[in-house]
């Protein structure tokens, strides 16, 4: 017959058992701690990023966006670290840490939803001129993330006061937690741009930066015991993926004009293709602009892809075949490419373009399938930098809309394109303006000047737009005069060099004013302030 233990010994096991309980309990504690600590900083830098792709389509990614969006989020995170150091100190329960974390992680996931009427209303007002509207609405969206970044905030201050046992180590503990918390952070800078925004668009990249902070929150609470606040993530998380897949965040954003017939995001851009009367539009963000136009019927639009044929025509004794090669930076759709085959014949025509996504959409719904046209994805000036090819034209029409990269608009880079071209090649820029401010249009081809020894602007005929012309060689506008008299009368070169003469306020630009540099070369800054201009202009009508 076995012996019976001491009472002692039952006691013993008990409080063994209970001590092994605790410290389970806390191990597991602690191991989910640290996973919310990374997801807390994924989450955080994957939401600002995110939010710069959700604005973009209504109010593009300048400098001014970015400082608004990085500057509020700063203040929100702040914010976060002082209320979640505060109620840590009060209530340091693991519990309420991931309460808090599921709440931060449900409304990510709601942010393209409610974001959606405001950023309808800022198009309104963009088409009103109304600034006061237009920036109003920004701000409102920008208020969106208020709340699950102030969230997020909390997640580090709590982590530490979670983890700290003695001052001795509290240096120890909070370096540990802040670089988990950056390692989440550096992964939240890649994860939406290279995988999660290419792949399933910017509204499920918020649903999936929700649920991956929402579903460990989840267990978390339910290896807590805290069930009833573990059922109700699991509701959440259920909800937001049904709203987001029903398809009601699926529009992007509505066409400007004409029928949407197709649209993607890709890793630069948020792109639309639209129909109207028989033609493709290009229409890149926040669609305000057509950077293409392809109509089966018609191969002039009396818009700003026609002038760069002409550019060549300042030389002397130019004509239809002293072209013999070109390169387009900014290819876009190729309706320069496909103009200045039509003006010169099959020459060779190297068109670069930094989106793969937008040459695929030129090769589907814009007829861009010349045999001689050589298209390159790459940076454009990396593009000049590595290639030793010296062409006769060189076009620059690489607008992320309303702005002109700045790297593409200095003095630096105006000479790398001098250095490219043939002793009577011709650079050819496409630069935007209204109807009475020319101030961008001014700086560009002033700081052409400093390179070039004749510099040109065309007004374009059908838009709001200039081109401007640098020539290596002797040019002169009797030169353009002369050689658009010797051309074919039916020839699509003499029609837009016609075009020019009538229309386009043809003038030579001379040296002197503002030049850009790629130490300053404030373009966005200049765009801004036309745009002010333009908006107050509307509002005293």
């Amino acid at each position: 017959m076995r012996e019976a233990l001491p009472r002692r010994w039952h006691g013993r096991n008990f409080v063994a058992h209970a001590n092994q309980h605790v410290m389970d309990t806390k191990a597991l504690q602690h191991g989910f701690t640290r996973l919310i600590v990374f997801l807390g900083g994924l989450t955080s830098i994957g939401l600002e990023l995110t939010t710069s792709r959700l604005l973009a389509p209504y109010f593009g990614g300048s400098t001014f966006i970015w400082a608004n969006l990085i500057g509020l989020t700063l203040a929100y995170l702040s914010l976060g670290y002082y209320l979640g150091g505060r109620l840590a100190d009060r209530r340091p329960s693991p519990t309420l840490l991931f309460t808090i974390t599921a709440a931060a992680a449900f409304a990510v996931g709601l942010i393209p939803v409610m974001s959606r009427p405001l950023l309808s209303f800022s198009l309104r007002a963009f088409d009103d001129l109304s600034v006061g509207a237009f920036y109003g609405s920004l701000l409102g969206v920008l208020l969106l993330t208020g709340i699950p970044t102030t969230l997020l905030g909390f997640v580090t201050p709590f982590a530490i006061r979670l983890r700290l046992r003695t001052v001795a180590d509290a240096g120890q503990t909070a370096g540990g937690i802040y670089a988990l918390s950056t390692l989440g952070s550096i992964a939240g800078s890649f994860l939406p741009v290279i995988v999660l925004i290419p792949l399933f668009g910017t509204a499920r990249t918020f649903l999936t930066l929700g649920l991956a902070l929402l579903i460990p929150s989840a267990v978390a609470l339910v290896a807590l015991r805290a069930r009833l606040l573990a059922f109700c993530c699991i509701l959440l998380a259920i909800l937001q993926i049904g709203v987001v897949t029903t398809g009601s965040v699926s529009a992007i954003r509505p066409a400007d004009r004409g029928r949407l017939v197709h649209e993607l995001e890709s890793e630069y851009n948020y792109i639309q293709v639209l129909e109207q009367d028989g033609a493709y539009l290009l229409a890149l963000n926040e669609g305000h602009a057509v950077h293409s136009i392809y109509d089966p019927d018609q191969l002039l639009t009396r818009g700003p892809w026609d002038y760069f044929m002409v550019g060549p025509l300042f030389n002397p004794n130019a004509g239809a075949r002293t072209t013999r090669s070109a390169a387009m930076i900014g290819l876009a759709g190729g309706t320069v490419a496909r103009q200045l085959s039509a003006a010169y014949g099959p020459i060779p025509i190297d068109g670069v373009e930094i989106d793969p996504e937008i040459v695929r959409v030129g090769r589907e719904y814009f007829g861009m399938d010349e045999p001689n046209l050589n298209i390159i994805v790459e940076d454009g000036r990396y593009f000049l930098r590595t290639t030793d090819q010296r062409y006769d034209l060189i076009g620059v029409d690489a607008y992320r809309q309303p702005y002109i990269p700045f790297q593409l608009t200095s003095r630096e880079f105006f000479q790398e394109v001098s250095d490219h071209l043939t002793p009577t090649g011709v650079a050819v820029i496409n630069v935007g303006r209204t109807s009475t401010d020319y101030r961008l249009v001014d700086a560009i081809a002033s700081t052409m000047a400093s390179v070039y020894p004749h510099v040109y602007v065309i007004d374009v005929e059908r838009f709001s737009n200039s081109i401007v012309v640098g020539a290596n060689a002797e040019a002169d506008i009797a030169h353009f005069a002369a050689n658009t008299a010797r051309l074919p009368k039916d020839s699509v070169l003499r029609t837009v060099a016609e075009r020019s003469l009538e229309t386009g306020n043809i003038r030579e630009v001379a040296p002197g004013g503002t030049v850009f540099t790629d130490d300053h070369a404030p373009v966005e800054q200049v765009v801004d302030q036309i745009i002010l201009n333009v908006a107050r202009e509307g509002e005293d009508q």
